[in-house]
């Protein structure tokens, strides 16, 4: 009998497109999710850096140049919002999907159909909240933050405004149904002999943040349907006759403040995994870290205030929460101190993860520094809404959603898809992100303490802010942005040509200890073989033993 020719797709180990469309509609295997969060969410950076781009060629000179200004309001509203809710917020969902399950010795995360649920209720409620610019009147163009009265029926009446609050509303409700299903996993389906204290930090931050995310997002959730129930039924909940705009602020902010460490704690995380690694260094102080994190999560939500110091709020009040905005900066500190600690006496070798975390730790310090200024009220006053909390603002957010995303996928592309990445355009990629960066936001602190304002879009009727020093910087601003975009061109290069072509990973290239470099790369089906799941005898960073011949230890090998 003649045997069949091999179907070429079958010889390539690739599968048809088709087949590939279906198992991502109806997949529920925690990696692939996880991959289809990083994906969407790097197709909103794309649509937000864009939109940045406009913003900043529109500001290139006094005038109009690109935009008018209804369209300005709708950028600077969507870019706020696809960076922050779109973008940065599902990266944690992303990572957590792929890396947790496999660092607890997991086969899967605890409600693998809520898991795919969760996805596509993000996926479906940020192109809802993006429609808007296919109706007639626009998106959304009161700003991310939907200060009332402005986003009211009267001011904002375009059905733009509408998509926004129910998109972001379907939006949430994904991430509150991921957060359960994360919290879930992590104390029930741990390896045996895992305890809560040899978890990794990052699985660590991922239980936090997501206890975050089950406080914080339900506020707004029910923000949002109230602000709609205004717009669409009259209900005045929001009406300024009492004190609807303040109500608004306090139900947005006590979202928007814990918001932050929602992003920052599994940045942090990722970060330390990738420094003790490539230190290879025992993490300084791993319960340390553990309490400290925790206190941040706790101060989070005792902060919110500080956005509201020159809306009328009473001065007694705004001592109160200028002191927890400058006692949060403590456990903060103590994070960063604890992994420069760590970095102290190590073996260092910058690779390209190293690199980004250690740029990491760099640009954050810049973002916190400049936040105190803005936790007393006497400074923000000057400061508030002026280019200084727009430079501050990016200087925090910059570091902990996009270094520390590139920090992720350098570290874990070999795990997530068993190949490795170039380490020299990872390099040329790195560098031409992080020097742009420099140059994009701190002419906006020389701005700021100038007395620009943001969300000024033609600033040549105001004398003060159109001189050629000031109009220097905002060149020197758009050039950058622009160049940074133009790199970012070498990341995906990087990216797909290594999915195509590159060095096949070995389980484990750079012999880090965390249980996830104990299975193939990538994974199989279930992360393990039933007969060889993971059992952990000892915490996940030990590095630099002096009684091993290797300088690493793995969490699943027996003394």
């Amino acid at each position: 009998m003649t045997a069949t020719a091999a179907h070429p797709t079958q010889q390539s180990g690739r599968k048809p497109l088709g087949e590939l469309v279906v198992r991502m509609l109806t997949t529920t295997d925690h990696k692939l999710i996880g991959k289809m969060y990083l994906i969407t969410s790097f197709a909103w950076f794309l649509v937000g850096g864009v939109m940045a781009l406009l913003i900043r060629a529109e500001l290139f000179a006094p005038g109009s140049q690109v935009v008018n200004d209804e369209l300005y309001n709708q950028l600077f509203t969507m870019h706020g919002t696809i960076m922050l809710l779109l973008f940065a917020t599902p990266l944690f969902f992303g990572f957590a999907n792929v890396i947790m399950p496999l660092q607890i010795g997991s086969p899967d995360v605890a409600f693998p159909r809520l898991n795919m649920f969760s996805y596509w209720l993000f996926l479906f409620g940020g192109l809802i909240a993006a429609s808007g610019f296919l109706t007639p009147q626009g998106a959304a163009d009161f700003g991310w933050f939907a200060y009332t009265p402005l986003s009211d029926a009267v001011r904002s009446p375009g059905v733009g405004g509408d998509l926004w609050i129910m998109g972001l509303w379907m939006a949430g409700l994904g991430s509150i149904l991921g957060a359960v299903n994360f919290i879930t996993t992590i104390i029930c389906m741990r390896a045996p002999g895992l305890t809560m204290f040899r978890l990794p930090i990052f699985v660590w931050n991922v239980l936090i943040t997501s206890l975050l995310v089950l406080v914080a997002f339900p506020i707004l959730a029910g923000a949002l349907l109230s602000l709609e129930a205004d717009r669409l039924l009259g209900a005045h909940v929001f009406d300024t006759a009492h004190g609807g705009a303040i109500l608004w602020q306090h139900l947005f902010w006590f979202f928007g403040h814990p918001e932050v460490y929602v992003v920052m704690l599994p940045a942090i995380g990722i970060t330390i995994d990738i420094v003790a690694t490539f230190a290879r260094k025992k993490l300084f102080g791993y319960k340390l870290m553990l309490y400290t994190t925790v206190a941040t999560g706790v101060l989070s939500f005792f902060v919110w205030a500080h956005h509201q110091f020159i809306s009328g709020i009473d001065p007694r009040m705004a001592n109160v929460f200028m002191v927890t905005t400058l006692l949060i900066s403590v456990p903060i500190a103590e994070l960063m101190f604890v992994i420069i600690a760590t970095l102290y006496g190590g073996s260092i070798r910058l690779a390209t993860p190293m690199l980004w975390a250690l740029a990491f730790i760099a640009e954050f310090l810049i973002g916190g520094v400049t936040g105190i200024f803005l936790g007393a009220s006497g400074a923000d006053i000057y400061f508030h809404d002026t280019y200084f909390v727009l430079a501050h603002f990016h200087y925090t957010f910059f570091p902990i959603a996009i270094i520390g995303t590139f920090a992720g996928l350098t570290y874990w592309f070999p795990k997530m898809f068993g190949k490795m990445m170039s380490d020299k355009l990872g390099k040329i990629h790195f560098w031409g992100t992080i020097i742009p960066f420099n140059f994009i936001f701190i002419p906006l602190f020389v701005l700021g303490m100038g007395g620009q304002h943001r969300r000024i879009y033609n600033f040549q009727h105001f004398p003060d802010l159109a001189g050629a020093d000031f109009q220097r910087l905002r060149i020197i601003a758009t050039v950058a942005l622009l160049v940074m975009l133009a790199f970012q061109l070498v990341f995906f290069y990087n990216f797909i040509r290594s999915l195509l072509r590159g060095e096949k990973a070995p389980k484990n290239p750079w012999n880090a200890n965390t249980l996830e470099w104990t299975t193939e790369s990538p994974p199989p089906h279930g992360n393990w073989p039933p007969d060889q799941m993971p059992k952990v005898y000892r915490g996940p960073y030990e590095y630099g033993r002096p009684d091993r011949e290797s300088d690493f230890w793995p969490q699943d090998e027996p003394a």
